[in-house]
């Protein structure tokens, strides 16, 4: 037996990789189904929800509910019906086989089933002030803490199509939008740049770069660099919106799974992979919408695929002992 085997040592119905919206609903369907189901944690509990500041978009939580106490929540639910969480995270995996075999950095686990539920990634600045103000000005959507803005100047960092339509979202609210550009021209389409060029809460700056995010607690300024000329420079916003890029986290998969050139991982109607009894939800096969009511409702999905997949087989194998 593998000397880092889970202590364990059974094989588990399922596991699901990731712990965001998407992979908490998956395993609190699988858990309420019965199954020995457990969720290997990742590098953040709860995803990128818990870096949200405040959830004011999913259908029923209208109270004031910060992305912390829901995952809160939603740990609570899932260790309910019997899903153990494990504070690992998925470094190797196995497929290709009937029992799935799932390595991390503490032990091997193995499952007839596995769904992949390891989300998405901002992009960072990567710039001082970034990480401790995020959830307190530092965002990377707008959809979902746009509307804490009203009557703020904000600014979004970034020149592509996602950048724009944020930006065009922030309108909504925002006093001001301030567009901050490292190059003197857009990479987004024709038709979002004439809409945000001509409107009249959105100005630019171009050739400038975001050198710092200043702040006690919450963003009162940033400080700025030009990229021609090196000549500094001050914003005075309440917010940070970054649209730098966005990806996956299927690296491991890679050669596993069948993704799309962007690296995300490409599902059917049933969330089914390329891989017999492995599935996805959430954000690693959702290039679009990335919200938690979207996540969720693919982890409905996947948990009851996930159930119906293995009850199949179990049918199979009874009729053929």
């Amino acid at each position: 037996m593998d000397a880092n085997l889970a202590p364990e040592a059974a094989i588990h119905d399922v596991i699901v990789i990731g712990s965001g919206p998407a992979g908490m609903t998956a395993a609190l369907y699988a858990a309420r189904a019965g199954l020995d189901t457990i969720v290997l944690v990742g590098p953040q509990l709860g995803g990128q929800v818990a870096l949200t500041w405040e959830i004011d978009n999913y259908t029923g939580l209208y109270e004031d509910l910060t992305g912390p106490e829901l995952v809160d929540r939603m740990v609570k639910h899932v260790e309910k019906f019997g899903a153990r969480l494990v504070y690992e995270m998925a470094a190797a995996v196995d497929l290709e086989v009937p029992v799935k075999t799932v390595t991390t950095d503490g032990a091997t686990h193995r499952a007839r089933a596995v769904v992949v539920s390891a989300g998405a990634s901002s992009r960072l600045l990567g710039v001082p002030g970034e990480k401790e103000l995020t959830g307190r000005g530092v965002s990377y959507c707008a959809t979902c803490d746009g509307a804490f803005f009203r009557g703020q100047d904000v600014a979004v960092v970034g020149g592509g199509d996602s950048a724009l339509e944020e930006a065009l979202f922030l309108t909504r609210f925002a006093r001001s939008v301030t567009i901050v550009h490292r190059r003197d021209e857009l990479r987004a389409g024709p038709q979002l740049q004439e809409r945000a060029l001509g409107h009249e809460k959105i100005r630019f700056v171009w050739n400038t770069v975001i050198e710092a995010i200043h702040g006690e607690g919450r963003i009162d300024h940033v400080t700025t660099r030009r990229t021609d000329t090196g000549e500094a420079g001050r914003l005075d916003v309440t917010g940070v919106f970054v649209f730098i890029g966005h990806f996956p986290n299927s690296g491991i998969f890679a050669g596993k799974l069948d993704m799309d050139e962007h690296g995300y991982l490409i599902i059917d109607e049933h969330m089914r992979t390329s891989a017999p009894g492995v599935f996805a939800c959430g954000e690693i096969a959702d290039p679009v919408w990335k919200q938690i009511g979207t996540s969720v409702g693919q982890g409905v999905m996947a948990g009851m695929a996930v159930e119906e997949f293995l009850s199949r087989e179990e049918t199979f194998a009874g009729a053929t002992a």
